[in-house]
């Protein structure tokens, strides 16, 4: 199934965010519409990184719509990098726009890779309890570099958080030290670097997986 992109200019609080939207060509409506978040900007993280869209196909693949955003900074994204406040209410500000709370509200997934999954754990934060996210996936969780939020208890079983073995940018051992006091499942990929380079499918794989495992 490939996915239609449409390119979208949305509101943040200091001016336009560069988004994409993925959708499966004259598929049915929606599961829900999911928003990934991406690496750090001083690094090189886009929308456009390769994990990103790796996510964005899975979802995709299992009939949700996905959103990628760059954050402050990156590409058409006003502003600039704010240490992951201002990227968290980049994040919010994407949701609110491509999937609206309320009584008729679609359902939600928030997912990032490195940065964006820790700025993703702090949407999640926000969010509950205010509204359902219906799914979670944290990929190359940077859990050595910045304070990385837990997540609810009543949100464990739909979370996946996937990482790699052999990761030399956020070592495995830190992702466990944040993982160990919540008792969150954390699925290693054997030999898995941080870009999971030659193992784009076996994690596409899994996040497919993971979300047609949903009931």
């Amino acid at each position: 199934m490939t996915p239609r992109t449409e390119r979208l200019t949305l509101s943040g609080a200091v001016g336009a965010i560069e988004a994409a939207r993925d959708a499966a060509a004259g598929a049915a409506a929606p599961r829900g519409v999911a928003v990934i978040a991406h690496p750090h900007p001083l690094f090189g993280g886009t929308m456009d990184n390769k994990v990103v869209q790796t996510l964005a196909r899975a979802f995709v693949a299992c009939g949700w719509t996905a959103v990628r955003f760059n954050f402050r900074g990156v590409g058409g994204t006003a502003g600039t990098h704010d240490e992951g406040r201002g990227e968290l209410d980049d994040m919010l500000a994407v949701v609110q726009q491509v999937a609206p709370g309320g009584p008729n509200a679609m359902p939600i997934a928030l997912a990032g890779f490195s940065f964006g999954a820790f700025v993703a754990s702090h949407a999640l934060a926000r969010l509950w309890g205010e509204r359902q996210v219906d799914q979670v996936v944290l990929v190359g969780t940077a859990a050595s570099r910045f304070t990385v939020a837990p997540v609810p208890p009543e949100a464990h079983l739909r979370t996946l958080v996937v990482h790699g073995e052999h990761d030399d940018t956020v070592p495995l051992s830190a992702v466990m030290d944040w993982a160990r006091p919540q008792t969150l499942p954390v699925t290693v990929v054997p030999a898995g670097g941080h870009f999971f380079h030659g193992q784009l499918p076996l994690l596409k794989g899994l996040v497919m997986r993971h979300l047609q495992s949903a009931t």
